[in-house]
């Protein structure tokens, strides 16, 4: 009499199933670009640049002016990361996936040497130097992080990076509105052509 075929527990086929599923979805991820950059959170991001390229010229010194900035920049980075959250659970993705860490990684060395620059400069009393400085390396942030992104984020980088050259060059009276058009445009500008474009 022939022995009985083995069956498998259905569950163990399920988990099975379930593991590579899994697999397969982790691979991809580390594959895919990173898509959360938020249209609408760039868009918030320029109107609170907005606000503050109104706001800094009217205050009493060049520190008061440097806080101005300072604290949009502060609004600004917790606006767009809450709103590059909400984009990727809507998409069902993960924020700090694959995709997300080498986004964030790409863009933070050239925001840290701005934030130390920044320092170093205003101690110097080198204030005609921070808005080039700013937008040139912001720039540069969005180009390195954008290779691992959406197409039109490089392109945004670039824009950036060659007002910080202007900035370098125009005169005096004219650094707080070139902030404002790059701060405050751009990300407006950006902002609404991806949230057509790429869902919000």
């Amino acid at each position: 009499m022939s022995a009985l075929p083995h069956r498998r527990d259905p569950s163990a086929i399920h988990e099975h199933a379930l593991d590579n599923i899994r697999y397969i979805r982790e691979t991809m991820e580390r594959a895919g670009p990173f898509t959360a950059v938020p249209g609408w959170g760039g868009v918030a991001m320029g109107l609170v640049a907005v606000v503050a390229g109104v706001a800094a010229p009217l205050q009493g010194s060049r520190k008061d002016w440097l806080w101005c900035w300072f604290a949009a920049a502060i609004v600004s980075i917790l606006t767009g990361a809450f709103l590059m959250n909400r984009k990727a659970e809507g998409a069902g993705s993960r924020l700090l996936g694959a995709p997300g860490r080498r986004f964030a990684l790409s863009f933070l060395p050239a925001i840290a040497a701005g934030s130390l620059l920044t320092l170093v400069l205003a101690r110097a009393g080198q204030w005609n130097y921070l808005p080039g400085m700013w937008l040139l390396l912001y720039g540069s942030a969005v180009i390195s992080a954008g290779t691992y992104s959406i197409p039109i984020v490089p392109g945004m980088g670039i824009c950036f990076f060659a007002l910080g050259g202007v900035a370098f060059l125009a005169p005096v009276s004219w650094l707080n509105t070139i902030l404002l058009a790059g701060f405050g445009g751009l990300h407006i500008l950006f902002g609404l052509i991806i949230a057509r474009r790429y869902g919000g």
